[in-house]
């Protein structure tokens, strides 16, 4: 499973996020209709942090994902590619450690994280499973993997609906409120290509994960996957 039939090099996706992290939250947060702040709420439940241990946030960009831990008290690791989001992150919440980090080659040492997670950026790995493979190796015995990604929505109407406002909404909506319009087509074609629910959890356990769970949220539009490693 690869990126590379998007035609998207890795230096060109950290470019694209780079050019959207001025207005990123607020862009998520309106190409959702609000719910993004429900998907965030879920994932902080899932992860489950707790004071002592430490959190690696993958895709962190801006670091929004990552104040919920850092509240919850557990030393939480912002980590991104795109150097634009950390700049933008760090301006935001000065007090998070910030890194920047390739997803298939993790900065960091063997079995160094209690909780690893990692919200809508798998799919902008170009070797997701390599992802996944790092994340694991950086994960302490029986640490805790939540996956939150865009899915395949479970219902056929609202798959309709969905495809629809995808390819022909989103554009338009992005282009009022984002720095950089044109990253969101890129965007909306990558959910397309994305495998489905089942289709990811293959994924995950081919990796080395253990028994692997997952949980639709807004009818499968989202899905949270989560999973031990052993």
């Amino acid at each position: 499973m690869s990126r590379a039939s998007l035609d998207k090099q890795p230096h060109e996706v950290a470019s694209m996020f780079d050019a959207v992290a001025r207005r990123y939250d607020v862009t998520n947060d309106v190409l959702s209709l609000g719910q993004d702040r429900l998907w965030r709420r879920r994932v902080r439940a899932l992860v489950g942090a707790r004071a002592g241990e430490k959190v690696l946030d993958l895709a962190a960009g801006t670091g929004t994902s990552s104040v919920p831990f850092a509240e919850d008290g557990a030393y939480v690791v912002p980590c991104d590619f795109s150097l634009g989001m950390l700049r933008e992150g760090k301006r935001q919440h000065d007090a998070l450690p910030f890194t920047a980090g390739d997803g298939m080659r993790l900065p960091f040492a063997d079995e160094t994280f209690d909780a690893v997670t990692i919200s809508f950026g798998l799919r902008n790995v170009h070797e997701p499973a390599v992802a996944l493979e790092e994340m694991l190796r950086v994960t302490r015995p029986g640490g805790r993997l939540v996956v939150c990604e865009f899915s395949h929505p479970t219902v056929a109407p609202l798959r309709k609906v969905y495809l629809e406002y995808l390819m022909r909404a989103l554009p338009p909506v992005a282009r009022a409120v984002s720095s950089n319009p044109d990253s969101y087509v890129y965007l909306a074609e990558s959910i397309m290509s994305w495998p489905d629910q089942r289709g990811l959890a293959k994924v995950i356990a081919e990796s080395g994960w253990g028994p692997v769970r997952w949980e639709n949220l807004s009818g499968g539009i989202v899905a949270l996957h989560t999973a031990t490693k052993a």
